[in-house]
């Protein structure tokens, strides 16, 4: 998985349960895109400060996952809905005729494509 990606799921996921300090420095560093410096100024901290804050961050986001796995679980059950409408629609369009079977993998499909947008 893209770096980015893991740490933006991570703190998606988890964000919440880093402490206000943590997850102010680490949303101006992800999200705003400040340096380290810029962040030091703003925080009126030093600079390892900010970068010691990151880390810890990290590791904290990395444990919390490693606990509860709840980035891994919606990425398994992202896969297999996108799995189950793949299949709906490769039988959709082999079985035009088939009404009973027709209506039925449409419910399906309506029912992954629904989840899928809360995913």
């Amino acid at each position: 998985m893209d770096e980015i990606f893991e740490k933006t799921l991570l703190y998606d996921f988890y964000g919440e349960l880093l402490t206000d300090n943590q997850k102010k420095i680490y949303e101006l560093y992800h999200l705003d895109d400040l340096s380290l410096g810029e962040i030091s100024q703003q925080m009126n901290i030093s600079r390892q400060g900010v970068h010691d804050t990151l880390k810890r961050c990290d590791l904290s986001l990395k444990n919390f996952e490693e606990k509860l796995g709840l980035v891994d679980k919606f990425i398994k059950n992202k896969n297999a809905m996108n799995e189950i409408h793949k299949i709906t629609t490769n039988i959709l369009n082999d079985y035009q005729q088939d009404d009973i079977l027709k209506n039925s993998l449409n419910a399906i499909d309506k029912i992954a494509i629904g989840i899928l947008e809360e995913l």
